[in-house]
């Protein structure tokens, strides 16, 4: 069935394209990794699992020590007088970390219970190599999700970066006691294609102080095929009441899908009339 659109003016319409741009790069910035069935999985806390990557778990403590700082000035920064304060070592999440001195762990021992109990904290570390295949999937241009779960909380960090938004709710930061943090580290997986973890462990409740130790209870790699984005072919036409819209709309334009299967996301839409004014209604007919 052919569709007609009656739509906007152009200056409306380009600032939707605008504020839908703007949409879409903090939508993909917050979106989740896939759920549900996956494809295929590679589970690192077994010896087939980082032999497959070609890995090597890593592992290190966490010490507190002293700190230079300084206290908060008239302008709302650590600008004031000079005073003392706590920092940690070592900070491994950053890129190109050296951690080869570091204590080499066998997969199948990440259950065991590490750190010094009370208030510790601890690094877990892997350098991964995406394969070719895993099992019968073939990984290239896959998206691949690495999900952990730590007793107690953890925060990953993936190629030296941790990104983090206010409010967000698990990834590479803290989602609870002992939930799963869950992140994509690649949508356009390339066999050979070399990822660096690094995971640092908090014993909790922080503020408990509990008689226990931190450690893994479970690390996989989860594939996903690449969902197919096509450009729509059905027909559709475009009655435009302005011609000044066909320096946004050419002529033969089709409708594409940009993404999907998003939890989240939001933006700004300004109008000329300013954020508070409504849009004219959208009309379709048949």
């Amino acid at each position: 069935m052919k569709k007609t659109w009656h739509v906007w003016s152009a200056s409306t319409v380009l600032w939707l394209v605008l504020s839908l741009a703007l949409v879409r790069v903090g939508a993909q910035t917050i979106q989740d990794p896939p759920v549900g069935r996956l494809d295929a999985v590679i589970d690192l806390a077994s010896h087939e699992g980082v032999e497959l990557v070609k890995g090597q778990w890593r592992y290190h403590d966490v010490k507190i020590v002293d700190a230079d700082s300084r206290a908060v000035g008239p302008d709302l920064k650590p600008s004031g007088a000079p005073i003392k304060t706590y920092d940690y070592t070592p900070h491994a999440g950053v890129a190109d970390f050296d951690d080869s001195h570091w204590e080499a762990i066998d997969a199948a021992s990440l259950d065991q219970r590490r750190s010094t109990a009370k208030v510790c904290f601890n690094w877990y570390r892997i350098n991964i190599a995406i394969p070719e295949k895993v099992g019968n999937f073939e990984t290239a241009g896959s998206t691949v999700a690495f999900e952990i779960v730590i007793d107690d909380y953890a925060e990953v960090w993936a190629d030296g970066k941790m990104p983090r938004v206010l409010g967000q709710p698990g990834g590479p930061v803290i989602k609870g006691f002992n939930a799963p943090n869950r992140i994509v580290i690649t949508r356009n997986a390339q066999p050979g294609q070399r990822i660096d973890l690094a995971v640092f462990g908090i014993n909790g409740p922080i503020s408990y102080s509990p008689q226990n130790f931190i450690w893994i209870k479970s690390a996989t790699l989860d594939f996903y095929k690449s969902p197919k984005v096509a450009i729509s072919e059905t027909p559709a036409q475009v009655i435009r009441k302005d011609p000044a819209l066909d320096e946004i709309v050419p002529a033969g334009a089709k409708i594409e899908k940009l993404a999907g299967g998003f939890l989240f996301t939001e933006g700004p839409i300004w109008v000329p009339r300013g954020r508070h004014g409504r849009l004219p209604p959208l009309q379709r007919s048949q």
